[in-house]
């Protein structure tokens, strides 16, 4: 059986980040399958788990890309490949499986709510019982960078909410998570982000990084344990370290 990490990128700039660092520190395979560069998504049978990450595109995108991600994606979830989903990923999960992708009552962009709050997700009760969530606070600081949201389907189970864009974390089954918000980002990759991303770049970049950087310890702490509660879950870390709990 393959141990190796199906990663599907959808635009160059949204890579793996915190995911890939935590992949070479505990020498995991991966592939990595770049959408944007026309790469077409290997058989996901041959992949001990998938991570499909965000991008500017939208799951209801009538392209062949599309196309072909929603179909691969079917595929991972009818066979009960684990599966994590980010931002576009989640939405991507979410319409494959029946559910529906809608515009945001207002967008989610940056580190603060429009009223200044700091963008966080709240655990429900099943969420703080979910192996994803292991050794986690109940709420959790978060990055968002999205203008759509999913309306999930009776069957999902609802993880972690939003005060604004309600449905911030979702589990499909039994071992495929979607988050809307951003774990994934390290500092170098998100300086990319500030220079490239139009919803970014309206905004003032020596904010965001200075935002990034006052939360950086506990963001960075909260996404490795996420990322590696989701290889635990996969069976590919044996169990999750101390100084990541």
């Amino acid at each position: 059986m393959s141990n190796k990490v199906l990663i599907i990128q959808n635009i160059g700039h949204e890579g793996p980040g915190l995911l890939l660092d935590l992949m070479r520190e505990y020498t995991i395979e991966f592939e990595l399958c770049d959408l944007s560069q026309g790469d077409l998504i290997p058989d996901p049978l041959d992949f001990a788990a998938v991570v499909i990450l965000g991008g500017p595109q939208s799951a209801n995108d009538e392209s062949a890309t599309m196309s072909q991600e929603l179909q691969r994606v079917r595929e991972i979830l009818d066979a009960s490949i684990p599966c994590l989903g980010i931002c576009l990923g989640l939405q991507v999960m979410v319409k494959a499986s029946g559910g529906s992708i809608e515009p945001c009552a207002l967008k989610e962009t940056g580190f603060h709510e429009p009223d200044g709050e700091p963008y966080t997700v709240s655990l429900t009760p099943e969420g703080r019982n979910d192996r994803l969530f292991k050794g986690l606070a109940d709420r959790l600081r978060v990055f968002q960078l999205h203008g759509e949201t999913v309306v999930p389907t009776p069957e999902m189970s609802l993880l972690g909410t939003g005060k604004g864009c309600r449905f911030q974390v979702l589990r499909i089954g039994g071992n495929a998570w979607g988050l809307q918000c951003h774990f994934e980002m390290t500092r170098s990759m998100f300086e990319t982000w500030t220079e490239l991303d139009p919803d970014l770049r309206a905004m003032d970049r020596n904010t965001l990084l200075a935002d990034f950087d006052r939360i950086g310890p506990e963001y960075t702490n909260t996404g490795r344990t996420l990322l590696l509660n989701f290889l635990e879950a996969a069976g590919l870390v044996d169990v999750l370290p101390e100084s990541a709990s």
